[in-house]
């Protein structure tokens, strides 16, 4: 078994946090929790410093080099924060198994932090910012905070302050939704009956980088000639701000004459296949993309699950996908329908690693009866991976991400 540790250190090496992962999935029946150790120096625990933890969910609506006088383009979504050292009794609870073997090899001066994320909160989604564009991309990003102060209200330092760009994302539902279908006719003067379309999705759930397959049937019963047919793929964007603006981009397309021109009192039955892939969509500035990490890649923005229709304003951006499928008819008017479908992750296996029997202090880890070396911490810093022969944990330093190729990109990992 492996499995990652990610690590981070403040510019002043006087605090250290570790997290288990940075992407947590709403699975919509519950949301990955975020837990993880906070490392604090001796010399703060000596003194009226005391170490905070804070996750912040936040929508940014412009550019990061616009925000002038005090002015951000920012509204925060959600805000929940906890005093790490000294624990607060209130806040006590039982330990995670990641906890539980970060504690007992990071010893006494190691303190747990733990953080659950409501539902109504937004999923992690960026809009694809143009060609030289700087600065933190529009769209919605969640942050983990860990600092030292005298108290929750005073001002951060950069120097004692430990930043983490984490990931919340939303994977398929376990229920399949009806089969998308619909109908539509249209009707010509001085025609004997209408020109009638009937489209059909082969799903409703689409996983990203699956191929969309489109049942098209016509019947031409009008005295017009349908020419051809385009059928693409579209993004809708609800950006709910002040006010709510929907935008469009189309996302896949295609066009196609083959079997055409369909002429009066003459039929179409055809199967078309279409894949909606970011790869393809690269130049598109303001599409929305799943929430990216420094330097990494992602994909097309997930479909939003909407639980409680009265908290859209809370979710930031609301993101559908809909299937477009368009007769163009000569000498009048074209037929066109929509086919709404779902866009998402698919749901990943439960892990296979039962956690050890419950213990509720990092104290008590030492008296355990879990003895064998679950992790190899690394000593010098240098985040290399450490095998054992019960377990083979990788820890990443997330000052390296910016080594490999983007020394001079000195933005937050």
């Amino acid at each position: 078994m492996s499995s990652t540790v990610f690590k981070k250190s403040s510019p002043n090496g006087k605090i250290t946090t570790y997290l288990g992962k940075r992407d947590f999935v709403d699975f919509l029946d519950h949301i990955d929790p975020i837990d993880g150790v906070v490392v604090v120096n001796p010399e703060y625990q000596g003194s009226s410093k005391r170490v905070f933890a804070q996750v912040l969910a936040a929508f940014r609506y412009g550019r990061e080099d616009l925000d002038v006088l005090g002015l951000t383009f920012r509204k925060d979504l959600f805000l929940t924060q906890m005093q790490v050292y000294p624990p607060k009794e209130e806040e006590k609870r039982p330990l995670t198994y990641l906890q539980q073997r970060l504690l007992k090899k990071l010893g006494e001066n190691a303190f747990p932090f733990f953080f659950e994320i409501p539902p109504s909160s937004p999923s992690s989604v960026t809009l694809q910012p143009a060609p030289g564009d700087t600065g933190k991309p529009c769209g919605v990003d969640y942050e983990l905070k860990t600092w030292a102060a005298d108290s929750a209200d005073e001002k951060s330092h950069r120097r004692s302050t430990v930043r983490l760009a984490i990931r919340k994302l939303t994977y398929a539902p376990s229920i399949a939704a009806p089969q998308p279908a619909i109908e539509a006719h249209k009707e010509f003067m001085m025609s004997p009956a209408p020109l009638h379309l009937e489209c059909t999705l082969d799903k409703e759930m689409y996983y990203h980088g699956e191929t969309i397959n489109v049942n098209v049937q016509v019947t031409n019963n009008s005295n017009k000639t349908v020419k051809k047919i385009k059928i693409s793929v579209r993004q809708c964007a609800d950006i709910c701000l002040f006010s709510t603006a929907q935008y469009k981009c189309t996302v896949a397309e295609l066009e196609s004459e083959d079997g055409f021109p369909i002429h009066p009192s003459s039929t179409m039955s055809k199967v078309y296949s279409i894949t909606p892939l970011l790869e393809n969509n690269k130049d598109k500035r303001g599409l929305v993309l799943d929430g990216k990490l420094k330097h990494e890649d992602t994909n097309l923005a997930s479909s939003t699950i909407i639980r409680d229709p009265a908290a859209r304003e809370n979710l930031g951006i609301i993101v559908q996908y809909k299937v477009k499928v368009k007769l163009i008819v000569s000498m009048g008017g074209d037929l066109a329908v929509e086919l709404p479908f779902t866009l998402t992750h698919p749901k990943p296996p439960p892990s296979p690693s039962p956690p050890p029997k419950s213990l509720n202090s990092s104290r008590d880890i030492e008296t355990s009866a879990v003895d064998h070396n679950l992790i190899q911490l690394d000593s010098n810093g240098d985040g290399a991976s450490h095998n054992n022969n019960d377990d083979d944990l990788i820890f990443e330093e997330f000052a390296r991400i910016r080594l490999k190729g983007h020394e001079g990109d000195d933005t937050e990992a």
